[in-house]
């Protein structure tokens, strides 16, 4: 005994697309998949993981020209950069934009003693040592590692740092090959 439901389906006419229709959705569908491609191979790879809160590099160091070492301080001083502490973040936005909504985030944040968990970017494997400090004495401009940081809103990882990249490095800058410079 059949379901009379699917009895009545079976009995619907079933209708013919015209070749134009059949024509635009297949325009549709490769469309939709030139996107998805265009999103997975340039969008993905040009922009970096969300933050907690969202900051635009492009805004403080491309607009207002803010330089690396006002926020990344142990760049100067030590060899990790270090991500900066919310009191950095306050020195200009306890006056500026107060009340843009991810500000005062920001600012309920650091008024609570409660640090952002920023998603870091950039990674080294740790059998490497690089030192930043080496580096800015010797006049690397950060941009050379990490990309042109002024245009971007969120920061993606410009390069691998795989050792041919650092060597290559060391080779235009007539630095050290030995393998105890990286691997102490």
């Amino acid at each position: 005994m059949t379901d009379p439901i699917w009895a009545k389906v079976a009995q619907l006419p079933v209708r013919r697309h015209s070749p134009l229709a059949t024509l635009l959705a297949a325009l549709a569908g490769l469309g939709m998949a030139a996107m998805a491609i265009f999103y997975a191979v340039y969008y993905q790879d040009k922009v970096g993981p969300a933050q907690p809160l969202p900051f635009s590099h492009r805004v403080h160091a491309g607009v207002k020209q803010i330089g690396c070492v006002v926020c990344h301080r142990g760049v100067a001083s030590s060899s990790d950069a270090g991500m900066p502490p919310l009191q950095t973040c306050m020195l200009c936005h306890e006056h500026i934009i107060r009340e843009f909504p991810y500000i005062r985030q920001l600012r309920e944040q650091y008024e609570q003693g409660v640090p952002i968990a920023w998603l870091q970017v950039d990674t080294l494997n740790e059998y490497a040592f690089f030192d930043h400090r080496m580096h800015l004495r010797r006049g690397i401009d950060c941009g050379y590692c990490h990309g042109d940081i002024k245009d971007m809103d969120r920061v993606f990882q410009a390069h691998e740092f795989q050792m041919g990249f650092c060597i290559q490095c060391h080779r235009d800058n007539g630095a050290s090959h030995d393998c105890f410079t990286c691997h102490r």
